[in-house]
C-alpha cells in the first residue's frame, strides 16, 4: 500500500533553475581583461567628454552673433548658427515672409504631438489632418489676399523636410495597405500588378526614382501637364515609401493565424469589414517595429531631394556656409541639423515604443 500510494502521488513541479545575477562590479572588473578594457574605454570616454565640453561650451562663441566673434573663438562657433538660424531653417524663402514657414512647422509638429495621444484617435482626426495639410500649402504658396505668392522653387529648410515626411508617409500608408492586400489576392491580374509595382520600385534606388521624376518626366509629358518639381519629388517619395511599407504590412498579414479570418467570416462579416475590424489592426500591431524602422529611414531619405535642386534642411545649411564673411563652421552647422533629425527620428521611435507597450498591456 505504501508503494502504491507513493506511485499515485503527484510529482512535484520542477522549478526552473535560478541563474545567478551578475553585479556591475563583476561584469566590468570580473577578470583582468575586463578590468583593463573598462579602464581603457573609461579613460577614452572621460577624455572625449572633457574635450567636447571645452570645445562645445567652455571655449565656444555665442554672442555677439558676428563674424569677428567666430574668428576669435577657440572652440565652437555657435554664433554662426544663431546668426544664420533663419536661413538654415527656412532656406531661400523670402525673409519678410518667413513667419509663414515658421507657422507651418509649429502646426505640423503640434499636430504630430497631438496625434500620438490615444485620446486623439477618433473619427475627426483624419479631417483635422486634411484641413491642416490644406492650410500648410495655402500658407506656403500664398496667392490669396494678404499672402503674396511664393513658388515652390523658393521653399526650403525644415518646412520642406516636414511636408515631404508627413504627406509622403501619410499618403503612402493607405496605398501600402492596398498593395499588400492586392499582392495576397486570389485574382492573378491584381496580384501580378501589385508584385510588379512593389518589386520594380524596391529594385530601384531612391535617387534614380527622384531623377526619373525630375529629368525624365519633363521629356515625356507636355509642359502643361507637368507637375511642379516639388510635387514630383513628393510623389516619388510617396511611391517609394508605399512599396517598402507594403512588404512590411504583408509580413504582418502572413504572421496572423488563418483562424482569425475564418472566425470573422463565420460571423458574417464582408471582406472589407474583416480587414478593417479584425485582420489589419492585428497585422499592423505585429509589425510596429518594422514599420517604425521604415518610416525613420524615410524621414532621413528626404535629404536626398537636394540632388534634384530642392533646398531641404541639409541644402539650406550648405547655402548658409557659403557666406564669405564667416569662417564657415561646418561642424557646428551640421551638428545643429543632425540634432533636428535626431529629435524627429528619436521622437517617432519613442512613440512606436509606447504603442508596443500599450499592445503588451492590452493582451
Amino acid at each position: 500500500m505504501a508503494t502504491q500510494s507513493m506511485t499515485l502521488a503527484p510529482a512535484a513541479e520542477s522549478k526552473p533553475p535560478v541563474l545567478p545575477r551578475r553585479s556591475w562590479a563583476k561584469l566590468f572588473f570580473g577578470s583582468p581583461l575586463n578590468a583593463a578594457l573598462t579602464l581603457v574605454f573609461g579613460f577614452a570616454v572621460v577624455r572625449m567628454a572633457w574635450w567636447l565640453g571645452h570645445w562645445a561650451v567652455i571655449n565656444a562663441a555665442f554672442y555677439p552673433a558676428e563674424p569677428a566673434t567666430c574668428r576669435a573663438a577657440e572652440g565652437a562657433c555657435w554664433s554662426f548658427v544663431i546668426a544664420k538660424h533663419s536661413q538654415i531653417l527656412f532656406g531661400i524663402y523670402p525673409p519678410e515672409e518667413r513667419w509663414r514657414p515658421a507657422l507651418v512647422c509649429v502646426m505640423l509638429l503640434g499636430l504630430l504631438i497631438y496625434s500620438v495621444r490615444p485620446s486623439a484617435w477618433h473619427g475627426r482626426l483624419m479631417g483635422i489632418w486634411v484641413a491642416a495639410i490644406v492650410s500648410v500649402f495655402v500658407l506656403m504658396l500664398g496667392g490669396v489676399p494678404g499672402l503674396p505668392f511664393v513658388p515652390t522653387a523658393l521653399w526650403g529648410g525644415l518646412p520642406i523636410t516636414l511636408i515631404l515626411t508627413v504627406v509622403a508617409i501619410g499618403a503612402a500608408f493607405p496605398l501600402a495597405i492596398f498593395l499588400a492586400l492586392a499582392r495576397r489576392s486570389n485574382m492573378p491580374a491584381i496580384s501580378a500588378l501589385s508584385v510588379l509595382f512593389i518589386e520594380t520600385t524596391r529594385a530601384l534606388p531612391l535617387l534614380s526614382i527622384l531623377f526619373i521624376a525630375s529629368i525624365m518626366l519633363p521629356l515625356l509629358l507636355p509642359e502643361a501637364l507637368l507637375p511642379d518639381k516639388f510635387f514630383r519629388a513628393l510623389f516619388a517619395l510617396l511611391l517609394f515609401a508605399a512599396a517598402y511599407m507594403a512588404e512590411v504590412i504583408r509580413g504582418g498579414l502572413q504572421a496572423l493565424p488563418r483562424g482569425q479570418s475564418e472566425a470573422a467570416e463565420a460571423l458574417g462579416l464582408s471582406f472589407w469589414q474583416r480587414q478593417r475590424l479584425v485582420i489589419l489592426p492585428q497585422a499592423i500591431t505585429i509589425v510596429i517595429p518594422a514599420l517604425t524602422n521604415t518610416i525613420i529611414v524615410m524621414i532621413k531619405n528626404t535629404s536626398l531631394v537636394l540632388v534634384i535642386g530642392l533646398f531641404d534642411l541639409v541644402s539650406s545649411g550648405k547655402a548658409a556656409l557659403a557666406d564669405p564673411a564667416w569662417s564657415s563652421p561646418a561642424a557646428e552647422t551640421y551638428l545643429f541639423i543632425a540634432a533636428i533629425y535626431f529629435a524627429l527620428c528619436f521622437g517617432f521611435g519613442r512613440f512606436a515604443d509606447s504603442l508596443e507597450r500599450r499592445r503588451k498591456v492590452s493582451r
